[in-house]
């Protein structure tokens, strides 16, 4: 198959197949995001968001990167040139490693940065261990940080070039459950800021801090209807929303150091316990 004939999208292991084959090609028409936990979930939707948008997409996932089927399909459907890449955040160090990684697979930098990866645990003060602290905080602020770092200080163009944070719409309100998780994501809203200003005018950072959307099997329809009625707007945000505003900040190029809350309005409200544990 001739270079003009090639398909327009990149299978996963397509990047590196071209590599081998002579070097990965430049993509000059076109944006390029690296979506960390892009693979499933609320990253996964993320992801699709930008796929519809026309970007290229470099996914990552903590262990693999076997994407949501949604996800593939909006993939597929779109054309979307795109790689995945492996790297485990829990040694934040290799975080730093990643967006060389994805420069030198798709023959140049990321344009957008999403942080998005997370780990998420049920501890309290009166439970935590060190080991909790060290974990939530390696994988949901240090590598964060040093994904930061990289991108901002890897050689790039003079285009218009962003992060966006995934934080919580408990940093406002904090409460005693998932203490690990809490304090990790308060700490990443700090680096929001400083690194806002910090970075400027090369890189813009900001975040989209999201209420509660994706239910696990914690929850029941029963709580989501009486959460949802909970909200100041009466309704819980939908992951698309979310994913939206993120599409929205990696687009607008006069906004830094802001944080978007998409939540019903829930960060404006104290509430005692995580939501898995309230309307049962």
């Amino acid at each position: 198959m001739s270079e003009e004939e090639a398909p327009a999208y990149r299978p996963l292991g397509g990047a590196t197949k071209r590599a081998e084959q002579g070097g990965a090609r430049p993509l000059a028409q076109k944006r390029l995001a690296l979506v960390t936990g892009g693979h499933r979930r609320l990253g996964g939707i993320i992801a699709a968001a930008f796929a519809r948008a026309g970007y290229s997409l470099a996914i990552h996932g903590s262990h693999d990167t076997r994407l949501d089927s949604p996800l593939a399909l909006t993939l597929e459907e779109n054309a979307t040139e795109w790689d995945g890449f492996t790297v485990d955040f829990t040694d934040p160090e290799s975080a730093e490693e990643l967006v060389a990684l994805v420069a030198e697979r798709f023959g140049r930098p990321p344009d957008v940065l999403v942080n998005s990866a997370a780990i998420f645990g049920q501890d309290r003060l009166d439970s935590v261990s060190a080991d909790d602290l060290m974990r939530h905080y390696a994988v949901n602020c240090a590598a964060p940080t040093l994904l930061t770092k990289a991108f901002a200080t890897i050689p790039a163009g003079t285009g218009d070039r962003c992060i966006v944070n995934i934080l919580d719409q408990r940093i406002d309100h904090p409460h005693g459950d998932q203490l690990a998780y809490t304090l990790s994501k308060m700490a990443l809203a700090g680096l929001t800021r400083l690194s806002a200003s910090t970075l400027a005018p090369q890189v813009r950072v900001n975040a989209v801090a999201p209420g509660l959307t994706i239910a696990t099997p914690d929850y029941d329809a029963a709580q989501m209807d009486r959460l949802s009625a909970m909200m100041p707007l009466e309704r819980l945000p939908q992951a698309e929303q979310i994913a939206e505003a993120v599409l929205y900040l990696a687009g607008a190029s006069a906004v830094t150091g802001q944080t978007l809350y998409i939540d019903g309005g829930a960060h404006l409200r104290s509430y005692d316990r995580d939501f898995m544990h309230l309307c049962r």
